[in-house]
């Protein structure tokens, strides 16, 4: 194998590898000589096929089957020989001529191929220790617990049919059928369908058109879906519903008692607003670690700045761009109506896929260092609490992860970047602050900030 390098810029690298003939010949008899020992073929013995006769029928096939191996064998041990790390798989190019390709396939020329890609980054860590990090803590009210148990209560509230006409917070069951333009439109129909009028479930005029219905009527209710509605063909448009009223049932009482914290399976009403607290305890340590990943994400970015590899960038961008420019279609919006433009738009996560890819070589780099390590516990843990997501197919899911390793990759980046996370917490130095419930869940948009892990 000779190697010749004809592109070093910046982490941009060229490399024209060479395998002669010779080599490529030598792996072909070596092949040849195994397949005579195992082929059998009509008219020969088993084993006594002549070398020959095996070239003739299958030289082309099994030479091709050899070049494909060659060439991912030498592109490896190319980075290797060269102590580098490619930020992405090198891009393979060999020649188009058909006339070279056949030559190379009869074993009368060199194997000639040239590798493009980037290196990753050499760069330092800066010190992370002594990062300063603000905890935003929230302290649970008993009115947040008077709140949610009232949610639960009215989830779990019994209702009883009744003969009159509905009112509000009457809970109606009905089918409905919805045209617009006398055109059926999806989603717009449904059986057995319940909603408690009042709500606020659907679209304004639908709740207050069902006011004053008995159980057995038919009505034809006329809307029109809102302009900032989320299906934008619906936006806007003027629909008539036919509905057939099913029965009509009044609210019974809640009692908070102990009788009815069992009835969801806890001993006593103490246990269920214990538990309850519990759940919003939680969910609230889930939004202070957001922050503080955060505030450690941004101190991180700001001690490092290193050449990118352009196409990691791309890729983080282009990941981003469809997810934006998906949101934009299905809401049936423009950049104007967001009071931007798209050039500026791309400008501002260009500079966001940047950051991305920057932490996640730096998170990767720190967790390296530390000895991260991702168990096969872990990775089973998330698995299945994804497979969870599809109820129903939770088959199907587990075999597209069990048969693509890539997948499985994906599953691991985030489990090993909260880790080092973790890690980098431990020499953090941190203080409480007292901040309200709206403080801590206000949207700063992390999910655009966040680093993944690259190289791992």
């Amino acid at each position: 194998m000779q190697v010749n390098e004809t592109l070093a810029e910046g982490l941009k690298r060229e490399l024209t590898v060479t395998i002669p003939a010779t080599e490529l010949g030598s792996r072909l008899s070596e092949k040849l000589e195994d397949m005579k020992r195992r082929i059998r073929l009509n008219g020969f013995r088993p084993g006594k096929v002549p070398i020959s006769h095996l070239r003739n029928l299958y030289g082309k096939s099994a030479m091709a089957e050899i070049v494909e191996a060659t060439v991912s064998e030498t592109s490896r041990k190319a980075l290797t020989d060269r102590d580098e790390k490619a930020a992405l798989q090198p891009e393979i190019a060999m020649t188009e001529d058909e006339a070279e390709a056949n030559e190379i396939l009869d074993g009368k020329a060199d194997l000639v191929f040239t590798m493009a890609y980037e290196v990753l980054p050499e760069f330092e860590i800066a010190d992370f220790k002594g990062i300063t990090i603000e905890r935003p803590v929230v302290d649970v009210t008993d009115e947040e617990i008077d709140e949610r148990l009232n949610q639960i209560g009215e989830a779990n509230r019994a209702y009883e049919s009744v003969p009159r006409k509905a009112k509000d917070g009457d809970r109606i069951t009905m089918s409905y059928a919805g045209q617009i333009d006398g055109e059926p439109f999806e989603g717009g129909a449904d059986q057995n369908a319940q909603i408690t009028i009042g709500s606020g479930q659907f679209i304004p005029g639908f709740e207050d058109g069902l006011k004053g219905v008995k159980a057995g009527e038919e009505k034809t209710i006329e809307v029109t879906f809102p302009d900032e509605y989320q299906a934008a063909h619906l936006a806007g448009k003027a629909a008539e519903f036919l509905v057939e009223i099913k029965d009509v049932a009044e609210p019974g009482e809640i009692a908070f008692d102990d009788e009815f914290a069992k009835r969801l399976g806890l001993d006593s009403m103490d246990k269920l607003r214990e538990t309850i607290k519990g759940q919003i305890e939680n969910e609230y340590g889930i939004a202070t670690r957001q922050k503080i990943k955060r505030q450690i994400l941004d101190a991180l970015d700001e001690k490092h700045s290193f050449d990118l590899p352009e196409k990691l960038v791309s890729q983080e961008f282009d990941n981003i761009w469809r997810q934006i420019a998906h949101d934009i279609e299905q809401h049936g919006k423009s950049f104007e109506d967001e009071g931007t433009t798209e050039e500026k738009a791309r400008a501002e996560y260009q500079t966001i896929a940047e950051r991305r890819v920057r932490l996640g070589l730096v998170l990767s780099r720190v967790g390296e260092e530390a000895e991260v390590e991702v168990s096969e516990e872990e990775l089973q843990r998330s698995l299945y609490a994804h497979v969870r997501q599809f109820p129903g197919q939770e088959q199907q899911v587990l075999d597209y992860y069990k048969n693509n390793p890539t997948a499985i990759q994906e599953l691991r980046a985030p489990i090993f970047e909260d880790k080092t996370i973790d890690y980098i917490m431990e020499f953090a130095d941190v203080t409480d602050k007292t901040v309200t419930k709206e403080e801590l869940l206000a949207d700063e948009d992390e999910d655009d900030h966040e680093g993944h892990d690259h190289d791992h």
